[in-house]
C-alpha cells in the first residue's frame, strides 16, 4: 500500500512539473511574439508616417510612393495575422522594403533620403545598377538606370525575387513582378539578365550562377550568411533575414519564394494612390 502511495505522489509531482514547464514555455513564446510584433509595428508606423505625409512631384516619385503604400498595407495585414515571431519579422521586412521606396521617392524629388534603412534580405549580394542599359526583350524595350527618369520610373531596392538576385535601381517597368507572384522565373529569364546586367560593375550577377539560383559570387555569400548568427544579423536592433534558405528557414518560412503579401491577388491595397492623396497638407519635409 505504501508503495502505491509513493508511486501516486511521484506521478503527481511529475505531472505538476510538466504543467509548470509548459506554462513557462508558453509564457516565453507569448513574450517573444509580443516583442517581435512591437518591433514590427514600430517600423510599420514609421513607414505609414512617410506614406501619408508625402506627395510625389513626378512620375518616379509617385510610383515609388505607390509601391511604398502597397508595402505599408501589406505589412499592416501581415502583422495583424501574425501568430509567431517569424511572421512578425516578415511583416517588419515588408515595412523595411517600403522604407526603401520612400527613400527613393524623396531622393527623386531632390529631398534628403532620410536615415539609413537596415539591409534587406539578399540586397547586398544582388548589387546595384551602375550604368544605363537598354535592351529589346520579348518584343518590348526594357531599360535600367542608377537614377530615376521619365523612361525609368520604377524603383526596386534590390534583393532576391523567387531565389534570384535583382539589383537595386530604376527600371522602365517592374519586370520582376511576374516572378514575384508566380514564385519562379519563366523561360528566357537568363537571357533577360544576360542582356541587361552581364558585365555591369556593381551588379551581383553571372549567367552560370543565376541558373543555379545564385548571383555573382553569391554562393560563398550564402554560406557566410547562413553561418553568421544562424542567419540573423541584427544591424540596428531590427531583423535582417540573412541567407534566405538559412536563417529564415529556421524561423519558419522560406524566403526563396518570398511573397510579402502584397503580391497576393486577394490582397487589398486599401485604394491607396501613391500620388493622388495629400497627407493633410504636409509638405514632406518632416522628420524621417
Amino acid at each position: 500500500m505504501a508503495t502505491i502511495v509513493v508511486l501516486l505522489i511521484v506521478m503527481v509531482v511529475v505531472l505538476l512539473g510538466v504543467v509548470v514547464v509548459n506554462r513557462a514555455q508558453k509564457s516565453r513564446s507569448n513574450t517573444q511574439l509580443a516583442d517581435a510584433k512591437a518591433d514590427a509595428r514600430r517600423v510599420i508606423e514609421r513607414l505609414g508616417g512617410q506614406v501619408y505625409n508625402l506627395t510625389g512631384s513626378d512620375e518616379p516619385s509617385r510610383q515609388a510612393l505607390a509601391d511604398a503604400g502597397e508595402r505599408f498595407n501589406a505589412a499592416g495585414s501581415q502583422i495583424e495575422q501574425a501568430t509567431t515571431p517569424a511572421q512578425a519579422r516578415l511583416a517588419k521586412e515588408t515595412a523595411l522594403e517600403g522604407l526603401y521606396y520612400v527613400s527613393a521617392a524623396r531622393a527623386a524629388m531632390g529631398m534628403d533620403p532620410g536615415p539609413a534603412v537596415p539591409e534587406l534580405d539578399g540586397q547586398r549580394s544582388a548589387g546595384k545598377v551602375t550604368e544605363d542599359r537598354a535592351i529589346d526583350y520579348d518584343g518590348r524595350r526594357i531599360e535600367a538606370s542608377p537614377t530615376p527618369s521619365a523612361s525609368t520610373p520604377n524603383y526596386y531596392p534590390g534583393g532576391r525575387v523567387a531565389g534570384r538576385p535583382v539589383p537595386a535601381g530604376w527600371y522602365s517597368e517592374p519586370w520582376w513582378k511576374t516572378a514575384l507572384v508566380a514564385g519562379a522565373w519563366g523561360i528566357g529569364s537568363v537571357l533577360l539578365f544576360d542582356a541587361l546586367f552581364d558585365g555591369m560593375g556593381g551588379v551581383g550577377y553571372d549567367s552560370a550562377a543565376f541558373e543555379n539560383g545564385y548571383g555573382y559570387g553569391d554562393g560563398y555569400q550564402a554560406g557566410l550568411d547562413a553561418g553568421n548568427d544562424n542567419g540573423y544579423n541584427d544591424n540596428s536592433g531590427g531583423y535582417d533575414g540573412g541567407d534566405p534558405n538559412g536563417g529564415t528557414d529556421q524561423a519558419g518560412y522560406d524566403n526563396a519564394a518570398y511573397d510579402p503579401g502584397y503580391t497576393d491577388p486577394g490582397y487589398d491595397t486599401g485604394g491607396f494612390d501613391g500620388g493622388g492623396f495629400d497627407g493633410g497638407g504636409f509638405d514632406g519635409g518632416g522628420d524621417f
